[in-house]
């Protein structure tokens, strides 16, 4: 199988992904003090509708909760398994994240509107992991998770 079955552009694709999130950890997720801003209210959105969702913040080192859950540094420190990594960085702040993206084995990852990284979606892609880029995941999920 070619690394590019992996990066997910197609509508059902998109649907596939969303509907099977059920359990996604947000890479760059800020606190409750930025909830005007989209890396807040994404994932305060999801949680609201019922995805377990796992703050991974890169900033505020004196947050241990974020939407009343546990926060956790890096992806590989999370326990059990993770659908969907939702990706808050910017596109050049990403190669910083592979490794342990790639540690963790998620079954996809979704860089959020306006970000893309080509060359870390085909290092994800290659090892098997679903990649999606430029789209907003709360915009998804309100159109395909019914």
């Amino acid at each position: 199988m070619s690394y590019e079955q992996n990066l997910i552009e197609d509508e059902e694709g998109i649907r596939a992904l969303v509907r099977g999130a059920r359990r996604v950890a947000v890479l760059g997720i800020k606190t409750e003090q930025h909830s005007g801003q989209p890396a807040f209210y994404v994932p305060e959105y999801l949680a609201q509708a019922g995805v377990d969702v796992v703050p991974v913040p890169v900033y505020y080192p004196e947050v241990t909760h974020i939407l009343e859950r546990p926060v956790f540094r890096r992806l590989v420190d999370i326990p059990g398994d993770i659908d969907l990594v939702d990706v808050f960085r910017r596109p050049q702040d990403i190669d910083q994240h592979v490794d342990d993206i790639l540690a963790k084995k998620p079954k996809a990852v979704w860089f959020q509107s306006g970000i893309r990284n080509d060359a870390a979606a085909r290092r994800l892609a290659e090892a098997g992991i679903r990649v999606v880029q430029d789209r907003c995941l709360m915009v998804d999920h309100r159109r395909y998770a019914r």
